[in-house]
């Protein structure tokens, strides 16, 4: 989150309006919940995570067991059965 002076960017009138209820304070404004992206998206952390997910997925369909993905991918047991049994197309 960046600073930006409201004396740059706000009209006259609206800086007056807010100085009734905040003065000297930094205020955090949200953004519309339009405009919010999943986590991941940019950085395309979420494609790394649910390509590795699919991966798990088809190697324990290969007969891989559970132990067997918890070792080679650094995970909890829990997390493999997590991954394996859920129901969502990746």
């Amino acid at each position: 989150m960046k600073y930006v002076n409201a004396n740059n960017l706000l009209p006259e009138k609206l800086i007056a309006e807010i100085q009734k209820y905040v003065q000297g304070e930094t205020i955090y404004i949200p953004k519309p919940a339009t405009t919010y992206r999943k986590w991941g998206s940019c950085s395309g952390g979420r494609k790394l995570i649910d390509d590795r997910n699919a991966s798990i997925k088809k190697a324990f369909k290969s007969g891989y067991s559970i132990h067997q993905l918890a070792e080679e991918h650094f995970l909890s047991i829990e997390t493999i059965k997590k991954i394996v049994y859920s129901h969502k197309k990746h």
